[in-house]
């Protein structure tokens, strides 16, 4: 009995660990759960707008997913030089990482920019294919462009936000971030009301209004980090960049450490439209149907998704500090209670997240097509934590030419070519192929566990 109690211990935290894990991993969810949310209620107020609007917005949003990604992938991993420099107690280090962040939130965002400007038609038609559906391919390329063209405001204060609000969440402030996030949606969604649907004395703009309200909210949102940041100057000398000089070496080393990540977040992210370029190929009614459902899973997703980043952050610090041991056990339980979480909201999505689709102003081919891409999503949602919670432990102790095959591989390797394969050599729907190219994250679930086993991220790089 007694050895039993010991063998639980080593996988289940005392009462000390969940108030770590719920204090720093709880704003992160929660600022994830009103995003979705608000995201959720977006989806819904363009979708009324009809089934061709909301095929539009969904395949932009596919498309910029892959700029997002690409400053996430780049400020992680610079931040997990941050994380080591804080656990290490070494400010100016953060200094120069925040340098690095701001430099490069710019240059992703000329880039960016000038990517979505010059090839936006080529970009959206790839995911526009006729194959017998309802809806009308011209109008929603149509929508699509016009979103987009008024999506590029929110560039750059996205940018920006990305570079600050992940300083202050690797320097154990997840609480302003998560109350600037609150007050961007909320914004956000007051605005969309507003320009969408043309409401007290506002011009009704329909996708038009959904893009400004959009870029307009990132504009708050990084309005209120850098009111904080000014406000709290001396709690955050590293701020105060004073220039952008960074030693050389320490040059190297980030980019060695970060280029993988970014280019990681780019190919995944691209992976991931490709997978949505695959699906589209069913028809039409597939985009809509899929944009439904990734608007709900993301919201239900949420709970790991934080975790994932708590496992980076405190994993980081332990490591930065050189507390081996207590990096180990903190990831065992962490991952354990983020699929543990995983079980109980997949549960919670299959028996609810179906009913969303009701209020949607699309056709019953969609809604049920949605129906059914959402219950899948809640059977595979436990494997999705434990890969998710794999990435960050890599990720932590600087791995990230391991965490890029781990990562990227398994997108592009399997789930793509699969997912083509089964549109061109077989006669499946949608209703075999989407289960069976979800179900492949069991591979990156394989590579993951004997990854975290061998113990080949614990390691210190600052």
């Amino acid at each position: 009995m007694k050895e039993k109690n010991m063998k639980l211990k080593k996988y289940f935290g005392d009462r000390a660990f969940y108030k770590m894990a719920v204090t720093l991993s709880l704003p992160i969810m929660l600022q994830n759960l009103i995003t979705n949310l608000v995201s959720l209620i977006d989806n819904i107020m363009v979708g009324s707008l009809g089934t061709e609007q909301m095929s539009g917005v969904s395949i932009v949003n596919q498309i910029t997913l892959i700029y997002t990604l690409a400053l996430f992938g780049g400020m992680s991993g610079l931040g997990i030089f941050t994380a080591q420099f804080y656990g290490k107690k070494d400010n100016e280090g953060v200094l120069y990482t925040v340098r690095c962040k701001l430099l490069l939130a710019f240059g992703l965002c000329v880039i960016g920019a000038a990517v979505l400007v010059l090839f936006d038609e080529p970009l959206i038609s790839l995911f526009l294919h006729e194959s017998g559906s309802e809806g009308d391919i011209a109008l929603t390329l149509s929508f699509g462009k016009t979103y987009l063209r008024y999506y590029l405001i929110g560039l750059l204060p996205l940018a920006l936000t990305q570079a600050l609000a992940g300083t202050l969440r690797e320097t154990d402030n997840t609480f302003v971030p998560m109350m600037a996030g609150l007050i961007a949606v909320v914004t956000n969604c007051i605005f969309n009301y507003l320009l969408i649907f043309g409401k007290l004395g506002f011009p009704e703009m329909g996708v038009a209004g959904a893009a400004i309200a959009t870029g307009f909210s990132r504009m708050v949102e990084l309005a209120v980090l850098v009111i904080y940041i000014i406000r709290k100057r001396k709690h955050y000398p590293f701020f105060f960049v004073g220039g952008f000089y960074v030693p050389g070496e320490l040059v190297r080393s980030m980019t060695l450490k970060g280029m993988p990540l970014l280019v990681n977040e780019v190919l995944w992210s691209g992976g991931m439209s490709a997978l949505s370029v695959a699906f589209s190929l069913h028809g039409l009614s597939v985009v809509a149907a899929y944009s439904i459902s990734s608007t709900v899973s993301n919201l239900f997703s949420v709970a790991f998704m934080a975790l994932g980043v708590a496992i980076g952050i405190v994993a980081g610090q332990n490591l930065g500090a050189k507390e081996y041991d207590k990096a180990e056990d903190n990831v065992r339980k962490f991952i354990v209670f983020s699929v543990g979480v995983s079980v109980l909201f997949g549960a919670l999505m299959f028996i609810c997240g179906p009913s969303v689709t009701r209020f949607y102003n699309t056709g019953e081919e969609e809604k049920s097509l949605a129906a059914f891409l959402i219950r899948v999503w809640a059977c595979v949602m436990p494997m999705h934590a434990f890969s998710n919670a794999s990435y960050f432990t890599l990720r932590s102790g600087g791995k990230t030419v391991v965490t890029f095959f781990f990562d990227c591989g398994s997108v592009w390797i399997i789930m793509v070519p699969v997912a083509f394969a089964l549109y061109y050599f077989t006669d499946l729907s949608i209703y075999y192929v989407y289960p069976i190219v979800m179900g492949l994250e069991i591979f990156k679930d394989l590579v993951g566990y004997i990854l975290i086993k061998k113990k080949v991220w614990i390691r210190t790089i600052v």
